[in-house]
């Protein structure tokens, strides 16, 4: 009985002394194999499933198609119709849920991650060797003429690349979490040219079997391109797909709020945003007012319009900031000299992509203008606004609305600023 006391009171004594020398910063708990889940993961969502319909109507033929989704990965590097009211609130609830869990514990939103990355690659890989099943079997009549019909324009090219590189997003979500990240300079790199490289491999192979049971006709009378190919060849298992497609879903959302909430966090620790948003829960060590916000954004995003306005405000935001983060990459490479830089790149790398990146954003634009690109602008320059006036002028009134609000957030979420983790 002492023995078991004195064993009991020993560990407790561990357990204290682990809790004392853990500041309160978020941790380095994630590996490798994380790593590439969460490229992998947070790239296959519900484009893949989804997005074929959108890049084939602006293509016009299978053969271009599969050049744009190969071209992506490159650059990259529910059958029923329920109201939308439904679906948006089933989608917020969706949001909710992955806030918790990723604020909750970072341990926890990377085991989620795992999970649903396994998830969704069993019903990858379940399209794909049906599709090389019915290839063998020679169902190749699709694929002739596969170059015949096509009418390209920079605007028909700039939206396939639109809604195909939507289906890749999450190809630079690592980069979000480099402080969570063991031996980021080995494993960064090693993830993406692991992981882009495998998803890459996997849209080519699942258009291909998509296009082995449907004409081009088809596949852009169906709703769900997955589910449709489900309903041919998986019958009576058909049911399992638009199931595995929920869990690609989630699982790339996930991976999302995991990885960008961590954007939002070093944005406050910085001073571009709130210092809230920079304060990490003393009981978990989780950054989870910034994750917290991140997944208010997310909510608000899924109001207005359908999933193409969703894409459309997506693709025309996300490639305006990647380009000029990546443009300035090639400033400073001459401005800044004498930085360190653990991880170097090519030049020309970032001048091509920072030319396709001002291509991406004006050839829809110029060819097709529409007024999603007009709100996108408006919602980028609220954020401007917002920034001026609580953030950078710090004016008295902004203060007498700010600070309260930080100190009963603080007391209400149990969060406090970052410590400096010890050398």
């Amino acid at each position: 009985m002492e023995e078991t006391t004195l064993r009991k009171r020993r560990e407790d004594e561990k357990s204290i002394q682990s809790i004392e020398h853990k500041t309160t910063n978020l941790q380095k708990e994630l590996g490798l194999f994380s790593g590439i889940c969460i490229i992998v993961g947070t790239i296959i969502g519900s484009g893949i499933f989804i997005s074929p319909k959108s890049v084939l109507s602006n293509m016009e033929a299978v053969g271009p198609c599969l050049i744009v989704w190969a071209a992506c990965g490159i650059l990259a590097t529910l059958g029923c119709n329920p109201p939308q009211v439904v679906i948006k609130l089933l989608a917020a609830a969706a949001i909710l849920l992955i806030t918790t869990v990723n604020a909750l514990s970072v341990r926890l939103g990377s085991y989620v991650q795992n999970v649903f990355t396994a998830a969704k690659m069993v019903i990858v890989v379940v399209i794909i060797i049906s599709g090389i099943v019915l290839l063998a079997q020679g169902n190749t009549r699709n694929f002739e003429n596969s170059f015949e019909g096509t009418k390209l324009s920079l605007g028909a090219i700039g939206l396939a690349f639109y809604n195909g590189l939507w289906a890749y997003d999450g190809w630079n979500q690592l980069n979000y979490i480099t402080e969570e990240l063991r031996n980021p300079f080995r494993n960064l790199p090693l993830a993406i040219i692991i992981g882009i490289p495998l998803v890459t491999g996997c849209y080519i192979l699942m258009n291909v079997s998509y296009f082995t049971v449907m004409t081009a006709t088809e596949l852009l009378q169906s709703q769900a391109v997955a589910v449709t190919f489900g309903d041919r060849v998986l019958y009576p298992a058909s049911w399992v797909v638009p199931l595995f497609v929920a869990f690609s879903t989630l699982g790339a959302a996930n991976g999302t709020c995991f990885t960008a909430g961590r954007l939002v966090y070093v944005a406050g620790r910085e001073g571009h945003m709130l210092k809230v948003l920079s304060y990490v829960s003393v009981k978990r060590l989780t950054p989870a007012p910034a994750i917290i916000f991140y997944g208010i954004i997310a909510i608000i995003y899924i109001i207005p319009g359908d999933i193409n306005s969703l894409v459309n405000y997506f693709s025309f935001a996300a490639w305006l900031f990647y380009g000029l983060t990546i443009f300035g990459l090639v400033v400073m490479r001459f401005t800044r000299k004498e930085l360190k830089r653990p991880i170097k790149v090519p030049i020309f790398i970032p001048i091509l992509v920072t030319l396709l990146s001002v291509f991406l954003v004006l050839a829809p634009i110029i060819s097709q203008p529409a007024w999603e690109y007009l709100y996108c602008v408006l919602f980028m320059l609220s954020g401007l606004i917002f920034y001026f006036l609580f953030v950078y002028y710090k004016f008295g009134w902004a203060q007498k609305i700010s600070k309260p609000l930080t100190m009963h957030l603080q007391m209400l979420m149990e969060v406090v600023p970052a410590e400096e983790a010890p050398e």
